[in-house]
């Protein structure tokens, strides 16, 4: 339900709307749990983007947010960073700041 994203693709996706960016690595074990989270969090807002980016394949972006630590999740409206969450996340903080952020 998650579109990969990378440095080609990631500016359009999070140019409009309400868009959750999950940043992540295949070896990490809290960032694989957070994968059906965010599925949880799709159904739920079907109008909200969700995206995920590979640091391990994307690393220039994870720099150009800081990323440190993952996963790391931005929340974006039109284009703008509004939110970041480090760590796993549960769908109900996640569809919260989704629903704050309209």
């Amino acid at each position: 339900m998650s579109t990969e994203l990378n440095q080609q693709t990631f500016k359009d996706f999070i140019a409009s709307g309400l868009s959750l960016v999950d940043f992540w690595a295949p070896w990490c074990g809290p960032c694989r749990m957070q994968i059906p989270i965010l599925d949880q969090v799709a159904e739920k807002l079907p109008a909200v983007k969700i995206g995920k980016v590979n640091v391990d394949e994307n690393g220039e972006l994870a720099v150009q947010f800081g990323v440190n630590t993952i996963p790391y999740l931005v929340l974006f409206k039109d284009g703008l960073k509004v939110n970041e969450f480090v760590g796993m996340r549960q769908a109900n903080v996640l569809v919260d700041a989704l629903n704050a952020a309209k």
